[in-house]
């Protein structure tokens, strides 16, 4: 019986040998950020995968999450790795207004940091570079590789060939968002249901 190939999900280092090896330099065996080069490149990595999951897509935002005020201070903390918030939809009448202060949620409207009541929040979360879907790994290293071929080769030729790779690794990007997200221009939202015309019913009339 054939042994099953075992195949590694990308890591931080292969994705920074990729963009090294994308611009063309040899790779390296850890993420030494003595290494100028090196650390340049991994905070390309950083930055581009921030932007990224900045835009919000179906594997990194929660909608309807609920924040308890801490029994004491009545603040409600916001963690670390949460890019955007809102208010969730369903608080149709607007009676708050929330951004980051200190650390905490800040109302705007009422000029507060003390909540009463639990916060149903539509939160963007940052994720580890190892916990992203595969085709955004690839995007994130396309788009990385571009800005680090703009920043440290002259070469317009090498430029625009990763441009074309980096809108490639896009569309799939787009795919992935499509199929995941099984989006209706009916905007049913969650534990719904609802099923399209089937065309092939007209032939059972």
């Amino acid at each position: 019986m054939p042994t099953p190939t075992t195949i590694d999900t990308d890591t931080e280092l292969s994705a920074v040998n990729s963009i090294l090896g994308a611009i063309g330099q040899s790779p390296v065996t850890s993420l030494n950020y003595e290494n100028p080069e090196v650390g340049f490149i991994y905070n390309l990595l950083t930055e581009v995968n921030k932007d990224v999951q900045n835009e919000g897509w179906v594997w990194n935002v929660e909608y309807k999450v609920k924040r308890t005020p801490e029994a004491t201070t009545k603040y409600i903390t916001i963690p670390a790795n949460v890019l955007r918030y809102d208010l969730n939809e369903d608080n149709i009448y607007r009676q708050k207004n929330l951004v980051r202060r200190g650390g905490k949620l800040w109302d705007t409207v009422n000029q507060t940091f003390e909540f009463d009541d639990d916060v149903y929040l539509d939160i963007t979360w940052l994720w580890p570079y190892e916990d992203l879907p595969s085709v955004f790994k690839r995007y994130i290293i396309s788009r990385s590789s571009v800005r680090a071929a703009t920043q440290l080769v002259s070469n317009p030729q090498l430029v625009q060939l990763l441009q074309v790779q980096e809108a490639q690794a896009r569309a799939s990007c787009m795919e992935y968002e499509c199929n995941q997200g099984d989006h209706s221009f009916m905007g049913f939202p969650e534990n719904s249901t609802f099923r399209t015309y089937q065309p092939y019913k007209a032939l059972q009339r």
